[in-house]
This record gives structure tokens, sequence and C-alpha cells, in this order.
């Protein structure tokens, strides 16, 4: 099996993609705090590949059918439509940096995975 096409490696290159697209959003919301009529950005991935990784597990060739899920899974960029201010404003300054800090420490242990499993390929090929 080719290991940096392998299924893991795929959802953690997916991970990684998700989690830097969700960081801009959160500091696009930061950024646009004072901005009246400013929705808060959203950006959704897990609860959808985690719905459609099941069922394709519980699938005939769940290999195969988990790959397609895989490739073809991508994450949504949404408005929050909730306002918190009178002027329409919907970002709650703290909750997004606490957010920010949680998807940061995310991503670094999404690139220490990917790191280790590239260690260990780098270890093998040397011999």
């Amino acid at each position: 099996m080719d290991y940096l096409s392998s299924n893991s490696f795929l959802l953690m290159e997916k991970s990684l993609g998700f989690l830097w697209t969700k960081q801009a959003a959160i500091l696009d919301n930061i950024a646009n705090a004072e901005t009246p009529n400013y929705k808060a950005k959203v950006v959704t991935f897990e609860e959808t590949i985690q719905s459609k990784l099941e069922a394709a597990r519980a699938g005939i060739k769940p290999r195969q059918t988990v790959r397609k899920v895989l490739d073809e899974s991508e994450f949504a960029v949404t408005e929050h439509l909730d306002a918190t201010r009178m002027d329409e404003n919907g970002v709650n300054v703290t909750a997004q940096s606490v957010e920010a800090i949680r998807n940061a420490y995310q991503m670094r242990y999404v690139l220490n995975a990917i790191n280790s499993d590239l260690k260990l390929l780098h270890a093998a090929v040397r011999g």
C-alpha cells in the first residue's frame, strides 16, 4: 500500500485543511468584531464526515468506500445568523478567541501526527 495515499494520511490532510480554513474564519470574525451587520463565519466538516464515514464503514467494501468519502468530502463556510448585539454584529470575541486557541492546539496535534508518520516513512526509506 502506498503510505502517502493511505486513508489515515488523507484524513489527516483533510483535517489540516479544515482546521486552516476554520482558523482563517475565526480570525476574520475577530477582525470584524466592530463591523455593523457582520455575521460570524462558521466552518463545518467534522459532523458531516463522521456520519459519512460511519455509513461507509457499515457497507460493502468499506476501505474503498471510505476512500471515496474522504476524496469527496469538503468543508463549508457559512454565516452564523444569530446577532448578539444591537448593531446586528454576530461576533462574540471571547468565544472566538477561545475557539482560535482550541483550533491552534488541534492543528498542532494533526501536524505532529503527520510529522510522526513522515519520520517513520523516512526511517524506512533510509534503512
